[in-house]
């Protein structure tokens, strides 16, 4: 059976004159893109453009909704209702979706970021409402999770759901991500960072922070582009895998719905 994997990378991170990571070009490397919604990052206009480019290269195209945090980057904890989560997810889907319709292309996923992504690890309630939001919107749309609350309520509840690993970041024992201000958090040696996504896409497995042993499941390779050096780490991360067999497409073209598997 042949092996598939997707590489996704964020993307649409800024506003006004003020841009994060080198977009056009990590676009040459990966098979789907999370454009920011406009919380964290992300404006009108780099919207319309980055959703543009991304159908002209054929890739999968997905929203990043965050916290309304943009001073913080939505990497700080928020406290918010179950209502204000779910139509905070609600009305960014909306936004990115009416670039999609504009240039005739299909959302194909959705990835949360920063803290609300990773606090609906354990939150059920955060979990639940980013799930609702979706099924609300577009419940064929793919929900990207790296495992806890998020995951399990996306499949109980139907949706197709994609595991994710994170090629430069650090995990913890109980799966979590490696706290960004934590010394080796972030991991940018292009070797190190090649081997540990080979190892997690073939072997199912990653050394966490502590030297020990986790198992995870791979359908897709988060891909950061604000890494130090990120479009060396993308090709390089990139040429690996294909040494190594696998084969690499966006996720709505393998990714069966409701079980996960390759078609």
């Amino acid at each position: 059976m042949t092996r598939y994997i997707d590489l996704n990378c964020d993307m649409g991170e800024g506003f006004g004159a003020w841009r994060m990571g080198d977009d056009e070009s990590m676009m040459a490397f990966v098979t789907s893109v999370n454009i920011a919604c406009g919380f964290h990052a992300g404006d009108p206009r780099i919207m319309d453009q980055r959703v543009y480019e991304a159908k002209q290269r054929g890739l999968g195209i997905g929203a990043h909704p965050a916290f309304p945090d943009l001073v913080g980057f939505g990497r700080r904890n928020l406290a918010v209702s179950y209502r204000e989560a779910f139509t905070d997810v609600l009305y960014q889907l909306g936004a990115l979706s009416a670039f999609c319709q504009r240039h005739g292309v299909r959302l194909q996923h959705v990835k949360p970021h920063g803290q609300l992504n990773n606090l609906a690890m354990a939150d059920t309630t955060l979990a639940e409402a980013i799930v609702d939001a979706v099924l609300a919107f577009d419940a064929g749309l793919i929900l990207i999770a790296y495992g806890g609350e998020l995951m399990r309520l996306g499949r109980e509840k139907g949706l197709t759901v994609a595991f994710e690993v994170y090629a430069d970041r650090a995990y913890a024992a109980d799966g979590r991500l490696v706290p960004r201000r934590v010394p080796g958090a972030v991991i940018s040696e292009p070797s190190k960072v090649r081997d540990r996504v080979v190892r997690m896409v073939t072997e199912g497995t990653v050394e966490t922070i502590e030297g020990q042993r986790l198992a995870v499941q791979a359908d897709t390779v988060c891909l950061h582009g604000d890494t130090p050096d990120s479009v060396r780490l993308a090709e390089t991360v990139r040429e690996a895998l294909e040494q190594a067999g696998v084969t690499l497409r966006p996720l709505g073209a393998w990714l069966d719905s409701k079980d996960g598997t390759s078609s």
